[in-house]
């Protein structure tokens, strides 16, 4: 089994990154420090006691050297010896004193460097000193010019330097890693709210909502998207618990009378007329079939299944459908329509118009209109009808499911209220859409689909 590197907490996700990243600075900031500071502090230290040297050296060369040298700042001591080791001129502190250093020095002009151990100058304890030598020609022979600054102060920065690199490094990481906790988990606790309340919602209570806080930030936007996503599922969930109860009821109806019918038919063999009763069967049974069809075909949909599909002439579907329904209750007119092509399910949009000219014929008085045209990248399907006409109130109310008017019933007792609700499912799942406009007398349903216009 491999193991995460990463834990799986976010919060030890992030604190872990910080300090990552706070190390990898640090590191490459104390790195840097140390490889140029002490080098730094160092060469300042050269310079300074080199530029007396030199001075010193210019004024032996030129033969005005006195007796007593005058030591810039910070340069500790000063002092001019000749070949044999006679001190020639020092620094005050240093007068009558011998040579304090010797260094080999051969070429002139030349600037020799080393760190020696030193004994007490003026107020300095006996340390290190970082000592500068440099030949020099004077009138009365060669001679050796020497300087020297004690390097206290420079280790004693250095000495802080290593304390604060290496003692404060950690330190900082802590408080870094500290604070990144904290912060993060002050952060998530609104997050840990929302998934405690998400936790105790069930399918049976979706009346609950999580705790939005009054940051604004994003979390506050994930608590009202997720708010919002309850309340489509409750809406979702009140719809089907609805959907169901209405498909039970619708169901239990051509059940009953079958039943029922059998029951008498086989209480009473002798009295039952058989073929008026298998034909009242058969009649429940189709209604009961055609229930399920179109509850599956809604379940298809709802499902997002995509049928096969192809180019689709609405208008020779439509001319089909007057075709098969000649001879009728209710005439159909059917207005000269060209070529309407639909890339979709033919199927489904036979079943469309069926069931839109199944509605219309049961609330038609004396005709029917049906019109298919194509309007610009449009294919309107219109069906028209010259009956009670639907209140305004009511006409997105039609295209709920199981949704059946008064008037409705009393025409029609055999109606299942599915056959609208699935025409715009069936219309919304081809990019188009299928509405009830004004229309007087009547009712007047239009369906509107994309045109296709081959491939693009």
């Amino acid at each position: 089994m491999v193991q995460r590197f990463f834990p799986r907490s976010i919060r030890a996700r992030l604190t872990m990154i910080a300090t990552l990243v706070a190390a990898l600075v640090f590191t490459a900031t104390s790195t840097i420090t140390l490889a140029t500071v002490p080098g730094n502090l160092r060469g300042l230290v050269h310079t300074r006691v080199e530029l007396a040297v030199r001075r010193v050296a210019s004024q032996a060369e030129a033969g005005q050297l006195p007796a007593e040298l005058e030591t810039p700042s910070r340069v500790h001591f000063l002092q001019v010896v000749s070949q044999e080791g006679k001190v020639m001129a020092a620094s005050p502190d240093l007068r009558g004193d011998p040579r304090l250093v010797a260094i080999q020095v051969d070429e002139p002009e030349k600037i020799y460097v080393t760190e020696r151990r030193l004994p007490r100058i003026r107020n300095e304890d006996e340390g290190q000193y970082l000592v500068v030598a440099m030949r020099a020609q004077t009138p009365s022979g060669p001679a050796i010019v020497y300087g020297a600054e004690s390097l206290t102060e420079v280790n004693r920065a250095l000495a802080w330097l290593y304390i604060l690199v290496f003692l404060g490094t950690p330190l900082v990481l802590v408080i870094v890693g500290g604070t990144t906790w904290a912060v993060v988990g002050l952060a998530l606790r609104p997050v840990e709210r929302i998934r405690a309340e998400l936790a105790e919602i069930t399918g049976q209570d979706l009346s609950r909502r999580v705790p939005v806080p009054d940051t604004g930030d994003e979390i506050a936007n994930l608590a009202i998207t997720t708010n919002h996503t309850l309340d489509r599922l409750e809406r979702s969930a009140e719809t089907q618990r609805r959907f169901v109860a209405d498909a039970s009821h619708e169901l239990r109806s051509p059940i009953s009378a079958m039943r029922a019918q059998l029951e008498v038919a086989n209480a009473y063999p002798e009295e039952t007329d058989w073929p008026a009763t298998g034909a009242r069967t058969l009649a429940a049974a189709e209604r009961l079939t055609g229930i399920i069809d179109e509850l599956l075909m809604l379940a298809r949909l709802d499902a997002g299944a995509v049928p096969q599909r192809r180019v689709v002439d609405m208008c020779r579907v439509a001319e089909e459908q007057v075709r098969l329904r000649e001879g009728a209750r209710v005439p159909i007119v059917l207005d000269p329509c060209e070529p309407a092509p639909v890339y979709g399910s033919p199927m489904q949009l036979d079943r469309l118009l069926t069931n839109l000219l199944d509605n219309a014929t049961r609330h038609a008085a004396t005709r029917i209109d049906l019109s298919v045209t194509v309007e610009g990248d449009k294919v309107v399907v219109t069906v028209t009808d010259d009956g009670d006409g639907i209140p305004p109130q009511d006409r997105e109310r039609v295209f709920e499911r199981f949704t059946r008017l008064e008037s409705a019933r009393a025409k029609d007792k055999g109606g299942s209220g599915l056959g609208l609700p699935l025409s715009r499912e069936i219309a919304t799942a081809h990019g188009g859409t299928l509405t009830v406009t004004d229309h007087w007398p009547g009712a007047q349903f239009v369906a509107v689909l994309p045109l296709y216009e081959g491939e693009s």
